[in-house]
C-alpha cells in the first residue's frame, strides 16, 4: 500500500485570512459607502439624470443624524449579506490518498482518487478527468494553484501544470460535423444560455453534453470542444452530426 494513505489528509482553502477579509472588509466598505450616500444626498438630489431620484430626494429631507446613522446601517448589512454569500460560496479542498472532497455551501461531493488520471487548475476551474478524458469535477475556485498542486501531489494524485487536452479543442460553430448526435442542439441551447447570462442553465447543459462525451471549454461566450477518448471511435449506434438523418436532426 502506498505511503501516501497514511498521511493526514490536507485542506485547502482561504483560510482565516480570507473570513476575516469576508467578514471584516464587506461591512467596513458598505459602511463607508452609506456615509458617503449621506454625505452626497444633497448634491446628488440637485442632478436631474441620477438614477433612484425619489429615493435619493427622501434620504436628503430626512434630519441628522438619523439619515447618516440609517444608510451607514443599510451599508454594513448590505456588506454582512455579501459576506454570507461569499463564505457560503467558498470552495475547501480536503484531499488524502484515497478520496477528494470538495465542500462549497450545502453542497459536499467526494472523488475516489482510483477514478481519477489527472488533477489542473484552468481558467480558474479544479477540474478532475477520468481514464477517458472525461470531466469528474469543474470547479470554479480562487484557490492558489501552488497550494493545490502541493496538496494534491503530496498524497500522490496526478497533477498536470495545464489542462493536458488543451490543444484538442476545437471552436464550436453551427453545424459543424464531428460532433455526436445531439450535440449540436444542446450547443446552441447553451450558447443562448451564455448570452442570457443563465449559468444554471449553461451548467447543466455541460452536464448532459459530457453525457455524450463532449468537454467544454468556455473562452468568454466562445465555446470550445473536444471528445473522450471513448466518444473519439463511435459504434453503429451513436452515430456523429456528420451522419444526420434525412429530415436534417
Amino acid at each position: 500500500m502506498e505511503m501516501a494513505s497514511y498521511r493526514p489528509r490536507t485542506v485547502v482553502s482561504g483560510g482565516p485570512l480570507e473570513l476575516a477579509v469576508l467578514w471584516g472588509g464587506f461591512p467596513l466598505l458598505g459602511a463607508g459607502a452609506g456615509w458617503l450616500l449621506a454625505a452626497a444626498t444633497g448634491w446628488l438630489a440637485r442632478l436631474p439624470w441620477v438614477p433612484f431620484s425619489d429615493l435619493i430626494e427622501w434620504l436628503d429631507r430626512l434630519p441628522e443624524p438619523q439619515a447618516t446613522a440609517g444608510t451607514i446601517g443599510v451599508g454594513v448589512l448590505a456588506g454582512l449579506v455579501i459576506a454570507g454569500i461569499g463564505t457560503a460560496e467558498r470552495l475547501i479542498v480536503t484531499v488524502d490518498g484515497a478520496q477528494v472532497q470538495l465542500r462549497r455551501s450545502d453542497e459536499n461531493r467526494t472523488i475516489a482518487r482510483v477514478d481519477t488520471r489527472v488533477v489542473f487548475l484552468a481558467d480558474k476551474h479544479l477540474v478532475l478527468l477520468d481514464a477517458d478524458g472525461a470531466e469528474l469535477v469543474r470547479e470554479s475556485t480562487d484557490l492558489p494553484a501552488a497550494k493545490l498542486a502541493a496538496a494534491f501531489r503530496e498524497h500522490g494524485w496526478g497533477w498536470a501544470d495545464d489542462d493536458p487536452h488543451r490543444s484538442a479543442y476545437r471552436l464550436w460553430v453551427p453545424e459543424l460535423p464531428g460532433l455526436p448526435a445531439g450535440a449540436d442542439a444542446l450547443l446552441r441551447a447553451r450558447a443562448r444560455a451564455i448570452e442570457r447570462d443563465r449559468r444554471d442553465d449553461a451548467r447543466e447543459l455541460r452536464r448532459e453534453l459530457g453525457q455524450i462525451g463532449v468537454v467544454l471549454r468556455d473562452e468568454g461566450k466562445r465555446q470550445y470542444w473536444r471528445l473522450t477518448t471513448r466518444a473519439l471511435a463511435p459504434g453503429p449506434e451513436q452515430p456523429t452530426s456528420a451522419e444526420r438523418e434525412p429530415d436534417g436532426r
